[in-house]
C-alpha cells in the first residue's frame, strides 16, 4: 500500500480528543486546515505523554531566553473534535521536534505497524513504501494551547483511586493497597 504523509503547515486547529464515556473512550489527534480534517486514533498515555513533553520543550526553550507561553497563558480550544470522524490510522510512533530556524514545533505521528522493522526505520517523505504519517507545523503558542487541551482532555476521565491511584469504576475498583477489598 503507498504510504500517505498528511501535512498541516500552521493548521486552523490541533487538538486532542475523546469520543465515547469515561472508561471506554477512544482518544484522536485532530489536524484541520480549511476543509481538511485528519484524525488519528492513539492512546491515552500518548496523549499524556505528548502533552507533558511539549510543556516540558516550551518551559525549557523559555528558560533558554525565547519568548514562550506559560501554562494557562493561551485561551484553550474547548469545541467538540470536528465531525465526520473518520480514523486515518492508529499512531504508534510520536515525535516531537523543535524547528529553531523557524522557531515552531513539529508533532509527528506515524501509523502502527506490525513488522518492528519497518516503525524503527528513518524514512524520507519521498518513500513511498511505510507507515502513513501526519506532520503538524505550529507556533509555540498553539502548541502550549494543544498541551493545555490535551492536559484537561485526559483529566476529565475518571477519577484515580486515592490509594493505588488506578481509575475508579463507578461500582468501585479491587485496590492492590487494600488487599484486593473494593474501593
Amino acid at each position: 500500500m503507498t504510504r500517505r504523509i498528511f501535512s498541516f503547515n500552521e493548521p486552523d486547529r490541533f487538538v486532542a480528543g475523546t469520543v465515547g464515556q469515561p472508561g471506554g473512550r477512544t482518544f484522536f489527534l485532530q489536524a484541520r486546515d480549511g476543509r481538511r480534517v485528519i484524525s488519528v486514533v492513539l492512546e491515552k498515555a500518548q496523549v499524556v505523554v505528548l502533552a507533558e513533553r511539549l510543556g516540558q520543550l516550551l518551559d525549557e526553550l523559555g528558560r533558554r531566553g525565547l519568548e514562550m507561553p506559560a501554562a494557562g497563558a493561551v485561551a484553550q480550544d474547548t469545541e467538540p473534535l470536528d465531525e465526520p470522524l473518520v480514523e486515518a490510522f492508529r499512531a504508534g510512533t510520536l515525535t516531537l521536534t523543535w524547528d529553531g530556524d523557524q522557531e515552531r514545533i513539529i508533532v509527528e505521528a506515524r501509523e502502527m505497524v506490525e513488522d518492528e522493522e519497518t516503525e524503527s526505520l528513518e524514512l524520507a517523505d519521498e518513500d513511498e513504501d511505510g507507515p502513513d504519517l501526519i506532520r503538524v507545523v505550529m507556533h509555540p503558542a498553539a502548541a502550549r494551547g494543544f498541551a493545555d487541551r490535551a492536559i484537561a482532555v485526559v483529566g476529565a476521565g475518571r477519577p484515580p483511586c486515592p490509594l493505588c491511584g488506578q481509575p475508579l469504576d463507578p461500582q468501585g475498583h479491587i485496590c492492590p493497597r487494600r488487599n484486593g477489598y473494593l474501593n
